[in-house]
């Protein structure tokens, strides 16, 4: 039989996705992380890979889905929280932007799943799936062996006991919270998502009224988390917008590192933080490193990292910034500490061997 006659949808899917093979779960297995410091990789949306000296491995938000992959009837969901929030009724065009970086079924070792809340690009069944059918243990704080915790929200652990995760493998944090891992300490703080306040349990005509309503705790919806390694702190907010009591924080905790989500809102909707939001953010926390994301993953809510960068330079003398933006690549390592200095990333140029090993040319002046 020929190639062509070999070849079929399913043979080219399985050949080709997710698009990275197993190349970073392979990177992230191999890395040793130097004492003081700790390595962490980004995932795409608000996904993130946590290793420290200690071989404590976290994900948080990791994420294993699409968008949308066809125009269906044209209508968005009527209780869907875009719709909740601005009234919109045309299927918002959200389609996935960049490569999957990781294979979730390829890992062999983590020690704890977590979620900042349950919207559908924050958490993956997928993942779920694999780390419990793979038996994937992790020691508790006395060394005992013990199965993977699956850590969120009220709302977020009700969705992964949906999907089938055991009750007593997850454990629910509100604000204040702090769980032990390893040489990891989390720390759940209060998040500032105002879209996952207007989310509905149901998206259909069915949706709750909220109108004149007192929300419902947001506590219970979503946190953020402080996650204290041997290398600093790193301040993860979800799909936070921006908030006065990121000050509060900021004064209450030591942040070294700050992620924030942002994006280019469409005109009526406010789902993200602006390039302002973000530098505001960082200053609030009094952090030393602050990095965009999130900002990657939908093309309808694509942003220039540029803009953050000319209005950090805009201000930063006149307002005394103490910190600098970091701006990443999906799928790029940054370690902490040892790249504080960076600005901007870019991934591994290779070639480093040229001239190492005899050419193969006609003539030298080809070159």
């Amino acid at each position: 039989m020929s190639k062509v006659e070999e070849i079929t949808r399913e043979s080219w899917i399985m050949s080709t996705f997710p698009e990275w093979g197993t190349w970073l779960n392979e990177e992230i297995e191999h890395e040793t992380v130097e004492p003081g410091t700790v390595a962490m990789w980004w995932l795409g949306c608000t996904g993130m890979w946590f290793k420290t000296p200690g071989g404590c491995n976290i994900t948080v938000d990791l994420w294993c889905g699409n968008g949308k992959r066809s125009h269906g009837n044209g209508k968005m969901a009527e209780g869907h929280q875009m719709a909740n929030m601005c009234g919109a009724r045309k299927m918002q065009p959200n389609l996935r932007a960049v490569p999957f970086v990781l294979d979730p079924f390829a890992v062999k070792h983590v020690d704890a799943v977590l979620a900042t809340h349950y919207h559908q690009d924050h958490m993956s069944p997928e993942y779920a799936a694999h780390v419990i059918q793979s038996n994937i243990t992790t020691v508790d704080e006395n060394g005992k062996e013990i199965p993977v915790p699956f850590i969120g929200p009220k709302k977020s652990v009700e969705l992964w006991q949906k999907w089938g995760v055991p009750a007593d493998r997850c454990i629910t944090v509100v604000p204040g919270d702090s769980i032990r891992i390893k040489d990891i300490e989390i720390v759940a703080l209060d998040s500032f998502d105002r879209t996952c306040l207007v989310t509905t349990d149901s998206t259909g005509p069915d949706r709750e009224e909220l109108t004149g309503k007192c929300p419902m705790d947001m506590d219970e919806k979503a946190v953020n988390y402080l996650i204290k390694t041997p290398g600093g702190n790193i301040y993860h907010s979800g799909d936070s917008h921006y908030s006065i009591y990121f000050a509060k924080h900021g004064k209450d905790y030591d942040v070294d590192v700050a992620f924030g989500s942002y994006g280019e809102n469409p005109v009526g909707m406010a789902d993200k933080m602006t390039s302002c939001d973000i530098l505001r953010m960082a200053e609030a926390l009094r952090c030393k490193v602050v990095i965009p994301i999130h900002y990657d993953v939908w093309t309808n809510f694509m942003a220039d990292v540029n803009e953050i960068r000319v209005l950090y330079h805009m201000k930063k003398d006149r307002l005394d910034y103490k910190f600098h933006p970091f701006f990443w690549e999906v799928g790029g390592k940054y370690v902490y500490p040892r790249d504080k200095n960076k600005i901007a990333y870019h991934h591994e140029r290779g070639f480093e061997d040229c001239f190492e090993a005899p050419q193969n040319i006609p003539f030298r002046s080809l070159l």
